[in-house]
């Protein structure tokens, strides 16, 4: 990510699970934006405009579903072991918001991030950390999950990266997807797999009679969008909407029932930004490192990728 913002991944290869965190440094504001209905979240609701603190010391991407939030309790001691976290009379209190995906069904059900693997992400923060596709969060990603796990495209972590003068903008997403992932053309780049072919979610999602078996709640797409440039807290999440409006352009359908949708903001007020060509990049940013996301992984746990299905 950017510069002053370290980023960490730790994973179970074995079981296809993981996390990844973000350290930013002291003063970063923060924002988010959660969309659709089975979100598994942590101190989210710290990161609105009405509260008092005014961003997080790490934000946590990770697998697992609901269990996977014990990943926190590790970044939040590492946090403490510094001194970091929001000043209280009885020491230091870290704020660590989290968000998770569901992947329970596609390596080991019983392996599942903890608060071992967050310290361990933690410990292996750098930055500029450039790694893509099966790594961190994105070891049980997959999308396409309409007609269940087993008819679905393996998925992973992507990143997409601009520049311009002294301002910058990074974004972060993993694409763990109900529906499918479309370029910017709308063809399908990754989703339901019928037949050895790509299949339309949303056509299948609306003439089918019934939802398949083990569809609710395997789903959700991540995003952390990082900037350099300066922003108050309701900027910042104006910028997060925009990042959800991303999610929306390529991923079809998107924000459903089934989905936890969630985009967090750290804007670590270096420099002078224009607020609405901000929030345009944004967008853009996180509809390219969704489609990163799913170009950059490989197969695993019997389901193949992207790059398998299309260069058939």
């Amino acid at each position: 990510m950017l510069g002053s913002i370290r980023i960490g991944h730790a994973q179970d290869e074995e079981g296809l699970t993981g996390c990844t965190v973000f350290l930013p440094p002291e003063g970063t504001v923060g924002a988010v934006e959660v969309r659709g209905g089975a979100p598994g979240t942590r101190e989210t609701a710290l990161l609105g405009p009405t509260f008092t603190a005014s961003g997080p010391n790490a934000i946590l991407l990770s697998g697992g579903s609901a269990f996977g939030l014990a990943a926190a309790s590790g970044v939040a001691e590492y946090l403490e072991k510094r001194g970091e976290g929001f000043p209280t009379p009885g020491g230091p209190v870290p704020i660590v918001s989290a968000a998770v995906i569901f992947d329970l069904d596609f390596g080991d059900p019983k392996a599942r991030p903890d608060a071992a693997m967050g310290l361990e992400a933690c410990e292996k923060a750098i930055v500029d950390d450039e790694r893509e596709g099966n790594i961190g969060v994105g070891m049980g990603a997959t999308v396409g999950n309409v007609l269940g796990r087993v008819n679905s495209t393996k998925s992973g972590f992507g990143l997409y990266r601009f520049m311009g003068g002294d301002f910058r903008l990074d974004v972060a997403a993993v694409a763990n997807a109900f529906g499918e992932v479309v370029d910017a053309a709308g063809k399908i780049i990754a989703g339901v797999r019928k037949d050895g072919k790509y299949v339309s979610a949303e056509k299948t999602l609306v003439t089918m009679s019934g939802i398949a078996p083990g569809c609710p709640g395997m789903s959700t797409t991540l995003v952390v969008i990082a900037t350099n440039g300066k922003f108050d807290c309701t900027e910042a999440t104006r910028i997060a909407m925009q990042g959800q409006n991303g999610i929306a352009r390529a991923i079809r359908p998107s924000h459903t029932r089934f989905d936890g949708d969630t985009v967090f903001v750290l804007a670590t007020g270096e420099v002078d930004a224009p607020q609405d060509a901000v929030e345009t990049l944004a967008a853009m940013g996180a509809a390219e490192a969704i489609r990163s996301a799913v170009i950059r992984t490989q197969a695993a746990g019997g389901l193949p990728a992207a790059r398998d299905i299309l260069s058939e």
